[in-house]
């Protein structure tokens, strides 16, 4: 039995705010679904009064973002706990971290990344991610195994990692490989090294043989130097 809470003293409207978001966070690990987000059922839960939530949450929209934005300390750590070493295998790190933290948290990854935010500008998910992308692979221009401006570049990765996930929490049912490890493994290789091999690419490509047996050269040197 839910238990109403007493009206909020002068100055505790932070530890209200806490309040509604721990109920709104247990009620979305229960539900699985941000439908379960209502701002009634939120109030109910925290045991207060709907006009209570209003006082700190607009609307719907922006109690489900601050509610999943809560997940995303968690991020960063992992981003930053797989830096460090060489540039390109902790690129290659942190873009799997990230593919696992999405997956991990679909409901979240979901609402922050998967739609258009409740408030104008970049959202603070987005924005957040795509740093943290960038300051990896800047490492990665400094020794060269990448070159061109570390934004762009960074946006070209993220947005291979990003479609694999969403397709992953999008389409549930699809018939994905069991090894879901090495699905992400591979793209993160492919958009890896695609990307390392792109920027050194000339304006006119080879035809589709000769292309293939240098390919097949370079593959054959990083090979038997390894």
């Amino acid at each position: 039995m839910t238990t109403r809470r007493v009206r909020a003293r002068r100055g505790e409207g932070p530890l209200l705010r806490e309040e509604i978001l721990r109920a709104a966070e247990d009620l979305l690990a229960e539900s699985g679904t941000e439908d379960a987000l209502t701002l009634r059922a939120v109030a109910l839960r925290a045991g207060v009064s709907t006009p209570s939530v209003y006082l700190h949450f607009t609307d719907k929209e922006a109690l489900v973002e601050a509610v999943c934005l809560r997940v995303w300390g968690e991020f960063s750590r992992l981003f930053t706990e797989n830096l460090g070493g060489d540039p390109f295998l902790a690129l290659g790190r942190c873009a799997r971290a990230y593919a696992r933290f999405a997956l991990d948290h679909p409901v979240q990854y979901r609402v922050l990344m998967m739609r258009p935010s409740a408030a104008p500008g970049v959202p603070p998910a987005a924005a957040e991610c795509f740093r943290q992308m960038v300051n990896a692979v800047a490492a990665c221009v400094e020794t060269r195994v990448f070159e061109g401006d570390p934004e762009e570049v960074a946006l070209g990765l993220w947005s291979a990692v990003h479609g694999c996930v969403s397709l992953l929490i999008a389409q549930p049912e699809f018939p994905w490989p069991r090894d879901r490890e090495a699905l992400i493994n591979q793209i993160v290789r492919m958009a890896g090294f695609g990307t390392a091999l792109y920027s050194r690419l000339p304006a006119k490509l080879p035809p589709s043989r000769e292309l293939a047996a240098d390919l097949d050269t370079f593959g054959a040197h990083l090979a038997r130097d390894r």
